[in-house]
C-alpha cells in the first residue's frame, strides 16, 4: 500500500493524549526529542497482544508461543525494511539506542581495541555516546578523539578529517544533536572514515523519528535507535551492524536462548542476531515498535518533514524576536529542535512557567553536558517538535513565553 498524502488534522486524531488538558488548557507537547507519544494504532497492537497472542518465544511448539514468536520475527524483518537493510539477522533488538550503543562499546573492548588506539566522537554526543566509550578506553588504555563544533552548533569536520588516522578503530557520531538539531553531514563522516578502513557507528536516536534512513545507502557498519522516539514503546530499541561484525563481536550478555549447547564443560552459542538477545526480551515492545514502524510507513514522511519544518521556521522566527531570547544552536541544517534561553531566567523556572500554561518543554543539560559547556550555559529550554504538533503549539509556546518574560520582568 503506497503511503498516504501527509495530512495533518488526521495524523493529530491518531494521537489520543493530544486531546488531554493540562490545568485547563490544550496539551501542547514540544518535548519530543525526548519521547514521542504514541498512536492509536500503536496502543491497539500492545492491548491486541495482552489480550490475544500473550506467551514466551521461540521455545514453545503450542499455538499462543507459535503466535508470539512470529509476530516477534515478523517485526525483526519489518524493522530492517524500515532502515534499508537487507538482512533482517543484523537487526538486534535491545532495551533501547543506550544499550545498542554499550553492546557494541562492549565488543570492541573484548575484541578490538588496545592501548594506543583512537576512538573518534564529537562535542555534541549524547552521553549514551560519550560514556560507554570513556569506559572501553579506560578499560583498555585507548584514546577518546573529540571532534569540536563551532558557536552555530555545527562540527568541525577540518578537524575531524585530521583526527583519522591508522590508529582510528572507530567513529562514533550522532546524525542528529538531539540538544541542538544540527544534522551532521553523516555521508561525508562515513566517506573518509572508510577510506581508512575505519568503521563508524552512527546514533540514530533522533534521526529516525524524522526522517527515511536507509543504511545500505549510507554504508554505515553500525546504526542504533529508539522504539519510544518513534512513536513505540520504551524499552526497546535496535542495533544494526554489518554481518560481519556483529559476527566478529561477542555475547554481550548470556543466558537462556542466546545459546546453541550448554554442558559444564562449555557452551555454544547461536549466531546473529541470537546470540546477542539473551533471556525473555520485550516482546510487547517489539510489536509495538512493528506498530509504529507500520504507521509511519502508512504516512508521507516527506510531507512530514516538510511539515516539522515549516513549524521550526515559524517558531525560530517568533522566539528570535523576543527581547532577551538566545538560542543556542543556529546550524543551517537543522531539525525541529530550538534550544533556548531568555534574560537570566533558569531553564527550569522556564519549563515550571510554561507547563503552567500546558506547554511541556525539557529543561536541563539534556544529556549532553560537556555540549553545554562548551557555550558556556548549564541548562536550556529545549522545544522539540514533531510531526502531530501545528501551528497553534507554536503561538502557545511563544504567547507563555511572552507571558513569563513579562512576568520576571
Amino acid at each position: 500500500m503506497s503511503p498516504q498524502l501527509f495530512d495533518f488534522a488526521q495524523v493529530r486524531a491518531d494521537f489520543p493524549i493530544l486531546a488531554t488538558e493540562v490545568r485547563g488548557k490544550p496539551l501542547t507537547y514540544l518535548d519530543n526529542a525526548a519521547t514521542g507519544q504514541k498512536p492509536q494504532l500503536v496502543i491497539d497492537a500492545i492491548e491486541r497482544y495482552y489480550a490475544t497472542e500473550n506467551s514466551n518465544i521461540h521455545r514453545g511448539v503450542h499455538y499462543l508461543s507459535e503466535c508470539a514468536t512470529d509476530a516477534y520475527e515478523a517485526a525483526r524483518t519489518k524493522v530492517a525494511s524500515f532502515i534499508g537493510a537487507s538482512d533482517a539477522d543484523e537487526v538486534v533488538f535491545t532495551r533501547g539506542t543506550t544499550e545498542s550503543i554499550n553492546l557494541v562499546a562492549h565488543g570492541f573492548v573484548e575484541t578490538i581495541l588496545k592501548e594506543g588506539d583512537e576512538i573518534v566522537i564529537s562535542h555534541m554526543e549524547h552521553h549514551a555516546n560519550i560514556v560507554p566509550w570513556q569506559i572501553a578506553s579506560q578499560k583498555t588504555g585507548a584514546v577518546l578523539k573529540v571532534v569540536p563544533v563551532d558557536e552555530r552548533g555545527v562540527l568541525d569536520m577540518a578537524a575531524f578529517e585530521q583526527m583519522l588516522s591508522d590508529k582510528t578503530k572507530l567513529v562514533a557520531i550522532t546524525h542528529i544533536s538531539n540538544a541542538l538539531g544540527t544534522i551532521n553531514p553523516i555521508e561525508r563522516i562515513i566517506r573518509k572514515a572508510h577510506a581508512l578502513n575505519v568503521p563508524v557507528l552512527i546514533d540514530g536516536a533522533q534521526s529516525t523519528p524524522h526522517m527515511p534512513v536507509d543504511v545500505s545507502a549510507l554504508d554505515c557498519d553500525f546504526f542504533v535507535f529508539s522504539g519510544h522516539k518513534i512513536f513505540g514503546p520504551t524499552g526497546i530499541g535496535v542495533l544494526w551492524g554489518k554481518r560481519e561484525w556483529l559476527e566478529r563481536l561477542p555475547p554481550y550478555q548470556s543466558g537462556g536462548d542466546m545459546i546453541e549447547k550448554v554442558d559444564f564443560e562449555g557452551t555454544t552459542y547461536k549466531g546473529i542476531p541470537g546470540k546477542f538477545e539473551a533471556g525473555t526480551p520485550h516482546i510487547e515492545g517489539v510489536i509495538g515498535m512493528a506498530a509504529a514502524i507500520d504507521y509511519l510507513q502508512s504516512m508521507d514522511r516527506v510531507g512530514a518533514l516538510a511539515h516539522e519544518s515549516a513549524l521550526l521556521t515559524d517558531a525560530t522566527e517568533k522566539l528570535s524576536a523576543i527581547e532577551g531570547m538566545r538560542l543556542i544552536g543556529t546550524a543551517p541544517e537543522k531539525a525541529s529542535v530550538i534550544s533556548f534561553l531568555i534574560n537570566d531566567i533558569h531553564p527550569h523556572d522556564i519549563g515550571t512557567f510554561l507547563d503552567a500554561d500546558g506547554v511541556a518543554v525539557r529543561a536541563g543539560h539534556h544529556c549532553t553536558q560537556p555540549l553545554l559547556k562548551r557555550f558556556g550555559v548549564p541548562a536550556t529550554a529545549r522545544a522539540s517538535f514533531a510531526f502531530y504538533n501545528n501551528f497553534e503549539d507554536v503561538d502557545r509556546l511563544v504567547t507563555a513565553v511572552q507571558k513569563m518574560q513579562r512576568f520576571f520582568g
